[in-house]
């Protein structure tokens, strides 16, 4: 069977698990921003992996224009971001991203990124920044801060990093099956 993983990272979280399940799958890896749809169609199984946006899943709409072509294939979605994999969180990234009839298409995975405010561009930069200020904000009005939150705020200072290579497990048997 031959695997092929297309990868959206913007702070190297994606890139690192993407590489992790290449190495475990024996599987093809290219980033998205070099993908051609053509190309999928040389391959039986396929992994789509991009970071999170505010809920949005870098690379869902090249997957959305592409979805035909998953027809036949057994295919796999991850998103990755800094909150911790809760039920709740995993549905909301799922449903915001691809409807249900998309989703029939593939088996979605979240698996916990981490979080390095240097890294990002301008752009980002700046709507976390409005993320920090409301968070501050927050705190500052005396309102209580979740530990979340709290964990948000220290990473502006220090980046986080969740990733362990154990989380890809569950994707990696989902292909050896």
């Amino acid at each position: 069977m031959r695997t092929l993983i297309v990868y959206w990272s913007k702070t190297g979280f994606v890139k690192k698990y993407a590489e992790w399940i290449a190495e475990e799958l024996e599987a093809d890896l290219i980033p998205g921003r070099k993908i051609k749809p053509e190309k999928l169609k040389n391959y039986d199984q396929l992994i789509f992996g991009g970071s999170l946006y505010a809920v949005g899943i870098k690379g869902a709409d090249f997957i959305k224009k592409n979805i035909k072509i998953l027809e036949a294939k057994k295919t796999a979605v991850f998103a990755t971001g800094a909150s911790p994999a809760k039920n709740e969180i995993i549905e909301e990234v799922k449903n915001k991203n691809f409807t249900e009839k998309e989703q029939k298409y593939f088996k979605f995975f979240y698996l916990r990124g981490g979080f390095n405010y240097s890294k990002l561009g301008f752009k980002d930069k700046v709507l976390m920044g409005i993320m920090k200020w409301k968070l501050n904000s927050k705190k500052n009005k005396g309102e209580k801060l979740t530990e979340e939150e709290k964990g948000m705020l220290a990473a502006y200072e220090e980046p986080v990093d969740f990733t362990e290579r154990e989380n890809i497990r569950e994707i990696v048997e989902y292909f050896k099956v």
